[in-house]
């Protein structure tokens, strides 16, 4: 993409950097040589006068001031005390009323005519959360009423604290075979059912004291620290392992493996190749086929998304008709499940005993796992709708939903894509939606649960594999491959973690290539060469502009990060060697050797004693070599840290210049050799 940019009435072309190949052979000169050449045959760049600035340094501050703007800026940068200033007590109380429980906020100004459209969405998530609530459970080896108690209690909760108006809660696959598969790991939920369930609870209620806290300290950057790229990788391959493990329901194999593995799954479905049901495979395939075709239908034309959104209930009514007419011959069923309200299970979460570590650990792995996509849905739906999504008070709105949750027989719930994306198509106003939803489950738990009975298994995992195909990305990979190849290696990196190893393998991959990438461009800075723009006083990278020149005698170098602790020595040893580099150039073209080294540092955005430090020894190197160092154009923080230091002395007399053209025109005997 090229734009057009004035710059001193002249135009000039803002050119992306010349992608990066292996060169073919023969090779033909390229760019860096076509310069070097044009440096040889022209004579040296007329510089255009300057007018000297000042480089002033900010208003001092004192040390409380200044750590008080600094902690505000990390733990409220929406200032959410704003609303707050300047109101009587009164008022003050009905706006922190409102803030903590925004159906307050929207509920005054409530209409027949709303209610109206979130009665439409909530029936309609209704139809697509009862057989994904009742899947979704026994994807984490539950029995599948847990999965409607979840699609009940946890969207009231929600409803009184979320602020989002599109999000539908409830249970979901990822986080659902993460608990699954870490639980199983140590306890068997068809040996020790209780001590499975009691796990279950208490991991729910753990991930909602981590996510509440997580809001409540103001600490939501941290999910942040899972980039798109990692989860785009981790979500796809854990949807084909989600995909993998419905073999079972589809075949009617019996005897399955605990495993989670590409490998052992595949290894386990052709060992018990005499399991197979020709039933069960029939059903299986025919109505998911019926589920991928409504699927596409819905994508193809969004105002037919209710075929889709109406797709699984009707599956799960059709099925359950054909087994009960059938008499479920050759087909395994769902068999009886409870009537009534959810039952408590305060009793049944434990804080004691051998399993507590286990429970708190899959509390937070399936903590972050749900909090990540709960906030990325309502941010999406949120910003199609032009409206804000608070993610600390979602974080504490999805943290207390769950606490409550697992005192009330419910597992880990959040914000669901499938049924927030039918939510917005249906036309939802507010979250009134999900309480909508919350009691048409209750009239299915109170009235219509014996006719579950006949529900083959085998429709519940083709309504998985339907929801979850959805999650592999391949066009988001594509895209990381064209842009960012080291993105592309760690969404593929966190894809095959857990594809070969594991699921909890896969996110820690994930986690540890966000924070590996994170520290390499913390430690590794992004350093340019700068070039004069011919006619103008205008000093750019002269990789991405071919026709900036060098001026002589002058060694301009931009610097485009941070200087910390973590590359302050590195940024002298890069500086060094662009130094050799271009002496060796200079020599062999017989040109000045390099008088001043100027470090433009307005991509610089802090600074902090080792980065101090390292330009004062880099100062000291050049000064053997009768190299002068100025800076240009530092940042407000960048100078304020200078002028307080004693590093500063070194640099206040003449050497600190409010731009790179300033710091030229203010030497330029320099530029004689």
């Amino acid at each position: 993409m090229v734009v057009n940019n004035k710059v001193d009435s002249l135009s000039y072309d803002v050119e992306a950097p010349p992608v990066v190949s292996a060169p073919p052979t023969p090779t033909p000169p390229t760019p860096l040589h076509q310069q070097q050449q044009r440096d040889e045959a022209l004579p040296p760049v007329p510089l255009l006068p300057v007018e000297p600035h000042k480089v002033s340094a900010p208003e001092r501050r004192t040390t409380v001031k200044a750590l008080k703007q600094r902690l505000a800026e990390v733990f409220f940068p929406d200032d959410p005390l704003h609303q707050f200033k300047n109101q009587s007590f009164a008022r003050r109380l009905v706006l922190a009323l409102q803030y903590f429980f925004p159906i307050f906020h929207w509920g005054s100004s409530y209409s027949l005519r709303l209610l109206r459209s979130d009665i439409i969405s909530g029936l309609t998530i209704a139809s697509l959360a009862i057989p994904q609530g009742i899947s979704y459970a026994k994807l984490a080896n539950l029995p599948p009423i847990i999965g409607l108690y979840s699609s009940f209690v946890p969207p009231l909760i929600y409803s009184l604290l979320g602020s989002s108006r599109d999000l539908a809660v409830g249970p979901v696959s990822i986080a659902s075979l993460v608990m699954g598969s870490m639980l199983r790991e140590a306890v068997s939920p068809d040996q020790e059912p209780i001590l499975y369930l009691q796990l279950a609870f208490t991991s729910t209620f753990f991930a909602g004291v981590f996510q509440a806290s997580l809001g409540f300290l103001r600490l939501g950057f941290i999910v942040d620290f899972l980039s798109k790229a990692t989860l785009t990788g981790f979500m796809g391959g854990a949807a084909i392992i989600v995909s993998l493990q419905q073999l079972k329901g589809l075949l009617g194999i019996i005897h399955f493996t605990s495993q989670m593995g590409f490998i052992q799954v595949m290894h386990s479905v052709i060992k018990r190749h005499d399991e197979w049901a020709w039933q069960t495979i029939l059903m299986g395939v025919a109505f998911l086929a019926v589920l991928l075709a409504t699927r596409q239908i819905s994508a193809r034309n969004p105002k037919l998304f209710w075929v889709s959104a109406a797709a699984p209930l009707s599956s799960v009514i059709i099925s359950t008709i054909i087994s009960f007419i059938c008499k479920a011959h050759g087909i395994s069923i769902i068999g009886n499940l409870p009537k009534g309200l959810n039952p408590p299970s305060v009793n049944m979460l434990t804080f004691s005993g051998s399993y507590v570590a286990l429970a708190i650990k899959t509390g937070i792995m399936t903590g972050i796992l749900s909090l990540t996509e709960g906030i990325a849905v309502g941010r999406t739906f949120a910003s199609i709708n032009n409206y804000q999504v608070d993610g600390n008070k979602e974080m504490m709105a999805i943290g207390v939903m769950n606490m409550v949750g697992s005192c009330a027989s419910c597992y880990v719930t959040t914000g669901s894509f499938s049924r927030s994306a039918v939510n917005y198509s249906a036309g939802c106003k507010t979250a009134v939606s999900n309480i909508v939803m919350a009691a048409a489950v209750l009239v299915t738990l109170l009235f219509l649960m014996p006719l579950f009975h006949y529900t083959p298994n085998v429709i519940l995992s083709a309504i998985i594999i339907t929801a979850v195909i959805g999650l592999i990305d391949f066009q988001g990979a594509a895209k990381l491959w064209k842009v960012d190849k080291l993105d592309f290696l760690a969404c593929m990196a966190a894809f095959f973690g857990v594809l070969l190893v594991s699921v909890q393998m896969g996110l820690a991959i994930a986690v540890g290539i966000s924070l590996f990438k994170i520290l390499l461009q913390v430690t590794r800075p992004n350093m340019v060469i700068k070039g004069v723009i011919p006619g103008t006083q205008n000093y750019r990278s002269m990789v991405q502009y071919r026709e900036a020149m060098r001026v002589p005698s002058f060694l301009v170098v931009g610097v485009e990060s941070a200087i910390y602790f973590a590359n302050s020595m590195y940024l002298v040893e890069r500086i060094m060697r662009f130094l050799r580099e271009e002496e060796e150039r200079a020599l062999k073209s017989n040109q000045c050797p390099i008088r001043c080294i100027i470090l433009d540092m307005s991509a610089v955005a802090a600074i902090d004693t080792s980065g101090l430090d390292a330009l004062a020894e880099l100062n000291r190197v050049l000064e053997k070599r009768n190299i002068e160092l100025v800076l240009a154009n530092p940042v407000g923080s960048v100078t304020e840290r200078l002028y307080n230091s004693v590093v500063g002395e070194t640099f206040r007399s003449g050497r600190v210049f409010f731009s790179v053209a300033e710091a030229v025109a203010a030497a330029p005997h320099k530029a004689q050799p």
